[in-house]
């Protein structure tokens, strides 16, 4: 595959790496983006994997709690426009409503909100406003006590970011800073713990360490015994990415002594049992074209 400036700047501005450096991780990956980002995480020249986490789409986010009970949803458009509509922002307030009464996002859609179901409530909103839209997710939580935040709130409940965390015990302030923490930290939380964690995510990670402390230890004018590099590096920097991306080992972010997630909730009398993090269009890819190859291409016809 070709290697266009379009897919170098996308990778750059994904990775904080070098023109040349982005440009070779497309040219050994064949233009392939997330493998370029392994290629250059591996090289160590990339800041961070943020692909995954980058705003690509436009909507909103909405939550709603009830009891021992919260859901979110997101509903995508195609500008930032639709998202501050006040029509759009009731059709999504009721959508949530509904989603708090079913289990998944294809009985939610066929949930009724004003005697329509949600999708044909979606469809319409599509021919009214002129854009399109996507229910895209659901999410349900439940536990003793279900908190909510939402960041860059447009309206109650609804904004870019919306988050949940149930736990037992604890306070009301306590989880709203939890909530608040969820939505703020970086890395962002993949899991409550290291348990939790997708195999798939560890076996990534694995590799790509793996990877870079064989090829930094190849370039090193003291190069350290293969057993060493198994025994310790490789499992230290392991220990370090979970700490960094389980909710309970990272540092607390409203704590002014370095406590970690789940040191705060013990000291608050408080047991995390889960968390629901949304951000409008998280992980959606939208190609985006040049504007004067775009202005080339309808000069042409």
């Amino acid at each position: 595959m070709a290697v266009t400036a379009s897919m170098i700047k996308e990778l750059r501005e994904a990775t904080g790496a070098g023109m040349m450096d982005v440009k070779k991780a497309l040219t050994e990956s064949d233009g392939d983006m997330e493998a370029a980002v392994d290629w250059l995480r591996t090289k160590g020249l990339a800041k961070a994997a943020k692909k995954a986490g980058r705003t690509a789409a436009e909507g909103l986010v909405a939550v709603v709690v009830e009891g021992g009970k919260g859901v979110a949803i997101e509903l995508n458009s195609e500008t930032d426009f639709v998202g501050k509509n006040e029509d759009f922002q009731k059709m999504v307030g009721a959508i949530a409503a509904a989603a708090v009464n079913v289990d998944d996002l294809d009985a939610l859609k066929a949930a009724s909100v004003n005697g329509k179901t949600v999708e044909e409530t979606v469809t319409e909103a599509i021919a009214t406003i002129g854009e399109n839209m996507t229910l895209r997710r659901m999410a349900k939580l439940t536990g003793g006590n279900v908190f909510s935040y939402v960041h860059n709130s447009v309206a109650p409940g609804m904004g870019k970011i919306g988050v949940l965390v149930a736990m037992d015990g604890g306070s009301e302030d306590f989880g709203r800073q939890v909530a608040m923490h969820i939505a703020a930290a970086d890395p962002r939380p993949q899991a409550l713990n290291e348990s939790e964690l997708d195999p798939a995510i560890m076996a990534k990670e694995l590799e790509i360490q793996t990877a870079k402390a064989l090829e930094e230890n190849a370039a090193s004018d003291k190069p350290k015994p293969e057993q060493v590099i198994h025994n310790n590096i490789i499992p230290g920097r392991m220990k370090k990415f979970v700490a960094d991306v389980s909710l309970l080992d990272q540092q607390f972010v409203v704590s002014a002594d370095k406590q970690t997630v789940g040191q705060a909730a013990a000291q608050n009398g408080a047991t995390i049992t889960g968390f629901v993090r949304f951000e409008v269009g998280e992980g959606i890819e939208v190609v985006k074209e040049d504007f004067a190859a775009e202005v080339a291409k309808a000069a042409k016809g």
